[in-house]
C-alpha cells in the first residue's frame, strides 16, 4: 500500500478539527438513501410520536442532576 492509497489529513485554518481527504474508491459526498414508502410504522402514536412511557421519561430525572 503506497502512500497515494491512504487519505490525507487536511487542516482547516481557524478550526480545532482537522479533515480528511476521502479515502480511495469512495465518494466524497454522502449519497441519501432512497427511503421506501411501504415501511413499517414506528410503534406508538403515529400522528404525536410518542409512546406510552415517554411521558414518564421525560419528568424522571438521572439521580446525579
Amino acid at each position: 500500500m503506497s502512500s497515494n492509497d491512504r487519505q490525507h489529513i487536511e487542516r482547516v485554518a481557524g478550526s480545532r478539527r482537522a479533515r480528511l481527504t476521502p479515502a480511495p474508491g469512495t465518494a466524497p459526498e454522502p449519497v441519501p438513501s432512497e427511503e421506501t414508502e411501504d415501511a413499517a410504522p414506528v410503534e406508538g402514536d403515529a400522528a404525536s410520536g410518542s409512546g406510552p412511557n415517554d411521558e414518564r421519561m421525560r419528568r424522571d430525572v438521572p439521580p446525579h442532576y
